[in-house]
């Protein structure tokens, strides 16, 4: 078993950084330092790999929704946290960047992979309907469109993350989607543990990204926003917004 998910790392690896047309068994198997027939004796075959990198990009987007429909958060804050994790994950683990990029050369795969996203949205569109039952997303919004639009410009942002800066500014981005697409859900980001963790909440940091000029993402002094918001949610973690709303976190999974 310690070969096989060698394996897999090291084919995530360089699907990854080269893409899946330009990877060969051989490539797989030398820098993972075994023979070609050890790697066809796990894997049939190249799109074999593509799909076992596929399905373990899927596995670990499901253990973050679990983790995050297992928090004692809001349901806004939820997609919130979702979104932002995901982006955290897609910056620093090369299993998500080869599934990220699989996805996107697919009709250059010669099998079937997942059908994108699915799941994701649908729990993305459960937290939002939850939002405009208690009040606080607009009662009259589409759950299911805002969620199309949010997990569509997500996915897209970590595209153009990827392209123009190798994913460094993917949070930045995230946390502008989130501000723009729901702006009703700026009040909850600092009940959001990756939310935190993202901006550092230190002098120059930003919570709240705003466009300067077209075209510019130029982030905005978090100290007086931090400040501000610490005021207004003071008290909202654990015995606040769950308890306050008679609402229960409750497991959730994709």
């Amino acid at each position: 078993m310690r070969t096989r998910a060698r394996i897999l790392d090291v084919a995530a690896k360089l699907f990854a950084d080269k893409g899946f047309p330009a990877v060969t068994i051989l490539d797989v198997a030398q820098l993972s330092d075994i023979t070609k027939g050890a790697v066809y004796f796990h894997y049939a075959n190249k799109e074999a790999l593509a799909v076992a990198v596929a399905d373990e990009f899927y596995r670990r987007i499901h253990v973050l929704a679990q983790s995050v429909g297992e928090s004692d958060l809001s349901p806004l804050a939820s997609v919130a946290e979702l979104l932002v994790r995901t982006a955290m994950a897609l910056r620093d683990d090369i299993v998500m960047q080869a599934g990220a990029r699989l996805q996107i050369e697919r009709a250059m795969i010669e099998t079937e992979l997942p059908i994108p996203f699915q799941g994701y949205t649908r729990l993305i569109t459960t937290w939002l309907a939850k939002g405009a039952e208690d009040g606080t997303l607009d009662r009259n919004t589409d759950p299911d469109a805002l969620a199309f639009v949010l997990v569509s410009a997500f996915f897209g942002a970590q595209h153009i993350s990827w392209v123009l800066n190798n994913r460094a500014d993917i949070t930045t981005r995230t946390l502008t989607i989130i501000r723009t697409v729901i702006p009703s859900a700026y009040s909850s980001l600092l009940l959001c543990p990756s939310v935190q963790r993202a901006i550092q909440l230190e002098p120059g940091g930003s919570i709240h990204p705003r466009p300067s000029t077209p075209g510019d993402i130029a982030p905005v002094a978090a100290d007086d926003q931090v400040a501000g918001l610490k005021q207004d949610l003071n008290g909202c973690r654990s015995t606040g917004w769950a308890a306050s709303r008679g609402w229960s976190g409750r497991r959730t999974v994709l």
